[in-house]
C-alpha cells in the first residue's frame, strides 16, 4: 500500500490557473499608485524601525552617543547654521531638542518609504540605499568626539538587520503580485500552506514593528540598569566651602505677584547647549586636563576638586540665544573650585589671552583669560542649589563665569582647559559666526502682566527681572504708551553677579495699552533701545508688550 505524499499539492494538481509572471513591481498604473507602493513603503519603515532598534539595543553596550538616531542628531546640531539655531530656539526654547527630534523622525519616515519603494521596484538599488544610509550613519558615529570605531558596531549590526527585514517584507510583495490569486485558490485545498496575502504580510510587519518597540526599549533599560551615574550623583555628599555664599539679604523678591522665584530651581533652570543625548560621566573616572601655553601641564580628578579651597556663590546665567524679555536666563547657588587657582597651578605664558575649553561632546568654549583670572569667582562648578550638578546640566563639573554669555563660558561636561591666543583658536560657535567674546548686556525683562493679557481697570501689578552680571543694576524705568519713564521699585541687591528684580504699581485705565521696560546698570549706562537679534553677541532693546484693560 503506498504511503500518502507529505508534499504540498502542486498548482496544476489543485486546478490553479498560473498567472503569467510579472517581474517585481511590475504592475498596471492604477495598481502602482495604490497597495503594492504603499505597502512597499511600509516595509521600508518596518526595516527602518529594525535598524534603530536593533542599534540601540546594542548600543547599550556601548557609548550613548553611538547609537544612530543621537548620532545624527548631533552632527546635524554641529552643522546647523547660526540663523537656523537662533530660529529653533526662539520658536521651541528649551523644548528645541524635541523639535529637532520630531523633525528627524518625519525625516527618517520619508526616507524609509522611498527605500522601501525602490527596493521593492529595484532590489539593488534598494540595497545601495540601504547600505549608504548606513555609511553615512557610521560617519556620523564615528566622527563625534570621544566615540572609538568599534563604536560603530551597533549601526553595522542594525543596518545588517533592517536589510534582512527589508528582503524578508518585499519577498513577500513580490509573491502577492507574482502570484495574487494563490491564497484563495490554495485557502481550501492546502490549508496548511504559508499564507502571501495582504494580511499575512501586515502580519509579518506587525511583528518586525512589536520586535523592533521590544529591543529599543530593551536597549533603554538594560543602558539605564549598566550605568550608575545617576545614582552616584544622589549620593553625593557636598563638602562645606572655605568661602560659604553670603545670606541672601530679605527683600529680594519682587512684591509683584507672578514674578519668577529670585533662586530659580534646578528643575526650571533653562538649558541649551549642544548634546542630543545627556553626557554620563562617573565622577571616579572624570578627568580635567590643562594644558597648552602653561608652565606646566596638569591634570585634576573630581578628588582634586572636592580637596580644594571651595568658593560658593549666587550667579545668575544668561544665554546668548535669549530674545528680549526671554527667559533663557537663570540665577541659582553654585559651589566649586576657582579657576583662577586651577590656573595659578597650571602657570600660564605671556601671549596667551584666551582659555578654550571642551566639553566631553566636543562643544568649546572661547573665555577670556583675564575673567578667569579675576575676582568675579569664575569655577569649576560641581554643586547647584545645596546638591549636585543634575546630570543635564553639567554633572560632574561644568564651568561657571559671570558676565558673560554661556556659550563662551559655561561649558558643562567640561573635560579639557586649553590656554592660548584668540588669534590661534576658535570655538564652536565662534566658527559658526558667533563672536568670540560674549559680555552680557543689560536687560529688563517684564514678567507680569503677560503680553496680550486682559486686567482690570484700576491698580495693576507690574513686575519682573532685570540684569547685568559683574556691573548691577541701579535703576529700572516703566513707559506706558508713550508716556513719560518712571522710577520703578528695586528689591534689593544681593550681588552685582545676580539679577535684581522690580515691581511698578500702575492705575491702569480702559483701553489697549503698551507697557516697555529698560534698566540702568552699575556704570550708569541706561539699556539701549536699539534693536539687535541674539547673533553674533546677543539681543538687545527694550521690550514692549500689550495688555487690554477691561
Amino acid at each position: 500500500m503506498d504511503k500518502p505524499s507529505t508534499q504540498t499539492p502542486r498548482a496544476e494538481e489543485l486546478r490553479i490557473e498560473k498567472p503569467a509572471r510579472k517581474r517585481p513591481g511590475q504592475h498596471t498604473a492604477s495598481k502602482r499608485l495604490t497597495g503594492p507602493t504603499v505597502l512597499a513603503a511600509l516595509a521600508g519603515v518596518a526595516a527602518a524601525a529594525v535598524v534603530l532598534s536593533v542599534a540601540e539595543l546594542i548600543g547599550a553596550f556601548f557609548t550613548a552617543r553611538a547609537t544612530p538616531v543621537i548620532a545624527l542628531g548631533s552632527t546635524f546640531i554641529d552643522f546647523t547654521p547660526s540663523w537656523l539655531k537662533d530660529f529653533a530656539i526662539a520658536t521651541f526654547g528649551t523644548n528645541d531638542k524635541v523639535a529637532l527630534f520630531v523633525g528627524m523622525a518625519v525625516t527618517i519616515l520619508l526616507l524609509a518609504c522611498v527605500l522601501g519603494v525602490v527596493a521593492y521596484r529595484k532590489w539593488a538599488l534598494g540595497v545601495a540605499g540601504v547600505l549608504l544610509m548606513g555609511a553615512v550613519i557610521v560617519t556620523a558615529v564615528v566622527t563625534r568626539s570621544g566615540v572609538k570605531p568599534l563604536d560603530a558596531i551597533p549601526t553595522v549590526i542594525g543596518t545588517v538587520a533592517g536589510l534582512i527585514a527589508l528582503r524578508f517584507l518585499v519577498t513577500r510583495l513580490w509573491r502577492m503580485q507574482v502570484w495574487p490569486n494563490l491564497d484563495s485558490d490554495l485557502a481550501a485545498k492546502a490549508p496548511d500552506r504559508p499564507a502571501t496575502s495582504r494580511r499575512a504580510f501586515f502580519a509579518a510587519t506587525g511583528v518586525t514593528a512589536a520586535a523592533s518597540a521590544i529591543a529599543a526599549t530593551g536597549g533603554r533599560l538594560l543602558s539605564a540598569a549598566r550605568s550608575n551615574v545617576a545614582q552616584a550623583r544622589e549620593s553625593l555628599q557636598l563638602p562645606t566651602p572655605a568661602k560659604p555664599a553670603p545670606a541672601v539679604p530679605a527683600g529680594v523678591q519682587s512684591k509683584a505677584p507672578g514674578v519668577t522665584p529670585w533662586v530659580t530651581p534646578n528643575n526650571d533652570f533653562y538649558r541649551i547647549d549642544t548634546a542630543l543625548s545627556v553626557p554620563e560621566i562617573s565622577a571616579q573616572d572624570w578627568e580635567l586636563r590643562v594644558h597648552g601655553l602653561v608652565d606646566r601641564e596638569i591634570r585634576l580628578s573630581f578628588q582634586d576638586l572636592l580637596d580644594a579651597n571651595l568658593i560658593e556663590s549666587h550667579v545668575s546665567l544668561t544665554c546668548v540665544s535669549n530674545p528680549v524679555g526671554g527667559n533663557l536666563a537663570g540665577n541659582a547657588k553654585w559651589l566649586g573650585m576657582p579657576i583662577r587657582d586651577v590656573l595659578t597651578m597650571a602657570g600660564p605664558q605671556e601671549g596667551a589671552d584666551m582659555v578654550l575649553s571642551t566639553s566631553i561632546d566636543g562643544f568649546s568654549a572661547s573665555t577670556p583669560l583675564e575673567v578667569l583670572q579675576d575676582d568675579r569667582d569664575a569655577m569649576l562648578a560641581f554643586g547647584m542649589n545645596d546638591e549636585a550638578l543634575p546630570l543635564e546640566h553639567g554633572y560632574p563639573v561644568r564651568m561657571v563665569v559671570p558676565g558673560l554669555y554661556g556659550f563662551v563660558s559655561a561649558t558643562k561636561w567640561v573635560v579639557d582647559l586649553e590656554v592660548t591666543r584668540f588669534a590661534d583658536s576658535q570655538a564652536y560657535w565662534t566658527q559658526r559666526g558667533w563672536s568670540e567674546r560674549g559680555p552680557i548686556k543689560t536687560m529688563a525683562r517684564v514678567e507680569v502682566p503677560k503680553s496680550f493679557a486682559k486686567v482690570p481697570a484700576g491698580r495693576v501689578a507690574i513686575g519682573g527681572t532685570a540684569w547685568a552680571q559683574t556691573r548691577g543694576i541701579t535703576k529700572v524705568e516703566v513707559q506706558i504708551d508713550n508716556g513719560p519713564w518712571t522710577e520703578a521699585v528695586l528689591s534689593t541687591e544681593a550681588s552685582v553677579v545676580t539679577w535684581r528684580q522690580w515691581s511698578f504699581d500702575w492705575e491702569a485705565t480702559p483701553g489697549p495699552h503698551y507697557i516697555k521696560a529698560r534698566a540702568t546698570d552699575g556704570t550708569g549706562e541706561v539699556q539701549t533701545d536699539q534693536r539687535a537679534d541674539p547673533v553674533p553677541d546677543g539681543a538687545s532693546g527694550w521690550q514692549s508688550l500689550m495688555v487690554t484693560v477691561e
